[in-house]
């Protein structure tokens, strides 16, 4: 690894801690309580910020997401498409996210972020400045693409300690 990719890592890794911190020893029903009408839930919260990061990552590496090939589409039973990651979802999307447990989240997240890991460990930091979508201006690099996963991750992750916050844990 290069001193580019550690820090990648470590701030990847910061994510699976704050998903942990927020899930442990919650239940489904406190996983899917939303503070109001409008607001995320904390399984909402890190289903979504989990499917970023498998979606933008398996965009970079030109695989498959986890969702699918590993099987964790079918075993969260969401009421979704196997490409939908939240983003955009209404509040009636948002509160279909439900019935989740902590072993499920954890389970999902640990293994987008062991692949993450094993991913970043086998490139070199030219590979950082290759460009992985050309639809923006300027067109986005892999190592801007991987940097905006991990604001939104940690940013949702954050939302997701508050909301757990509210309730009281």
């Amino acid at each position: 690894m290069t001193a580019s990719t550690d820090l990648l890592v470590d701030a990847f890794g910061r994510i699976r801690e704050a998903v942990e911190e927020a899930v442990t020893g919650l239940g489904p029903d406190e996983l899917s309580t939303r503070p109001e009408e409008d607001a995320n839930s904390i399984g909402w919260l890190v289903w979504h910020l989990t499917r970023i990061q498998d979606d933008h990552l398996a965009g970079v590496a030109g695989t498959e997401q986890l969702w699918t090939s590993d099987g964790w589409y079918e075993r969260f039973g969401l009421p979704f498409s196997a490409d939908d990651h939240g983003y955009g979802h209404s509040r009636k999307e948002v509160a279909a996210v439900k019935d989740l447990g902590e072993e499920l989240l954890t389970g999902y997240h640990e293994a987008v972020h062991d692949n993450t890991v094993q991913y970043l460990a086998g490139i070199a930091d030219k590979d950082l400045k290759r460009v992985v979508d050309r639809a923006w201006t300027p067109p986005v690099t892999m190592g801007v693409r991987l940097v905006s996963v991990i604001a939104d991750g940690l940013q949702h992750a954050g939302q997701a300690a508050y909301v757990r916050g509210l309730l009281g844990y």
